[in-house]
């Protein structure tokens, strides 16, 4: 028998920059970016889509984006800036998949091109993987516009789309070129978008970083409030911590361990079971309380630290139970959880809690303390 045994290693390198009115004249942040990077001497294309939720709120947005490529010589822009739908609709619809990958043919994006993508984390997944999957990959750029898309989906490696009714059933793990937290389109978003991605910055805080959680306890009103310089805080925070375990630990998930997927197997259920009508950070919510009582019931931690938690997640406006979680006696969530079991390979590795701070994996559940942590949860809306 002959064997030869290959080995290579690709380093992987973005920035995250946070900044506000990106495509004001006075901001050279994005178009410095695009005229350095790379090799020298390639004309360089770049074609623009844009969430039509955001769109409809910043209306002036693609003529902005025109006016700022104008006089440039080294970037074309692409004659037409793409506005399509966002949220979970345009990862479950393969007709968008298929228009991003029209238009990235049509305008000629090579490898040497770039595909910008401006919207929330469900469009920036689908372009994403449109990008990923043309031409064996083209460099794509993120410019999230929400709380969530900003402090966690919008900073890491995955993209994909929904498919046979699974979660990001079809995927890649590809790095963007780079991020760009414009501040700015925050202030358009409603209350349930703007508080929807604070509970994956509650997310990451219970499992890595004890003091951030403290920190999100004493500023829950402000930020429930809409203070903008506290939740710019709470995003530069979050994304760092995310951004942080991705590059010490597994980044393309090799393994069978998720840890930043703690209160996420019953989140992406519920999403499904409410025709995506709750949206994914207040999934999370739900699903950060339901395993914070779980690890209280299995002994893990106490009374009083599942209520900090659940306090906190109310006091930032969330509500924690959907009579989805209960239905068909509660056999939707066992079945969430074995499409967790199957999303990672076959084999259970689930984060709950070994105190406030710090993470536990397991490898089984004990469904019946799942369902008293649901009627725990139930008491919750009193």
């Amino acid at each position: 028998m002959n064997v030869i045994q290959q080995a290579f290693q690709v380093p992987f390198s973005f920035n995250i920059i946070f900044t506000q009115n990106l495509f004001s004249s006075e901001n050279k942040a994005f178009i410095n970016f695009l005229t350095n990077f790379g090799e020298p001497g390639f004309q360089k294309k770049i074609l623009f889509l844009i969430d039509a939720g955001v769109a409809e709120k910043h209306q002036y947005l693609p003529e902005s984006i025109k006016q700022y490529f104008q006089g440039q010589t080294q970037i074309d822009l692409a004659d037409e800036i793409l506005v399509l739908p966002g949220g979970e609709l345009v990862k479950n619809d393969s007709q968008y998949l298929d228009k991003v990958l029209l238009a990235i043919n049509q305008y000629g994006i090579d490898r040497h091109s770039f595909v910008a993508a401006i919207g929330g984390g469900a469009f920036l997944d689908m372009v994403g993987y449109a990008s990923c999957i043309a031409h064996r990959g083209v460099k794509h750029i993120r410019i999230p516009t929400t709380v969530l898309s900003q402090n966690d989906s919008g900073v890491g490696v995955k993209n994909g789309v929904n498919f046979l009714g699974k979660k990001n059933f079809l995927g890649t793990f590809a790095p963007p070129v780079a991020v760009f937290n414009d501040s700015n389109f925050l202030t358009s978003l409603s209350d349930r978008d703007w508080r929807s991605g604070i509970s994956e910055a509650v997310k990451v805080a219970l499992i890595k970083d004890l003091p951030f959680f403290e920190w999100l306890e004493t500023h829950a009103q402000a930020m429930a409030n809409r203070e903008m310089n506290v939740m710019n805080e709470q995003i530069f925070r979050s994304a760092a911590l995310h951004t942080n375990h991705i590059s010490s630990g597994d980044p393309f998930e090799m393994g069978s361990a998720r840890p930043l997927d703690f209160g996420h197997w019953a989140a992406h259920k519920l999403e499904y079971l409410s025709n995506f009508e709750i949206r994914h950070g207040e999934a999370v919510a739900i699903g950060i309380a339901l395993d914070s009582v779980y690890s209280e019931l299995s002994g893990l931690i106490s009374n009083e630290d599942s209520n900090r938690i659940i306090r906190l997640l109310k006091t930032l406006g969330f509500t924690l139970y959907h009579d989805s979680l209960a239905a068909n006696d509660k056999l939707n969530l066992w079945e969430g959880l074995n499409e967790f079991r199957e999303h990672l390979g076959g084999r259970l590795t689930i984060t709950i809690l070994e105190k406030l701070g710090k993470g536990k994996e397991i490898h089984e559940v004990d469904f019946d303390l799942v369902k008293l942590a649901v009627d725990r949860l139930k008491l919750t809306l009193d």
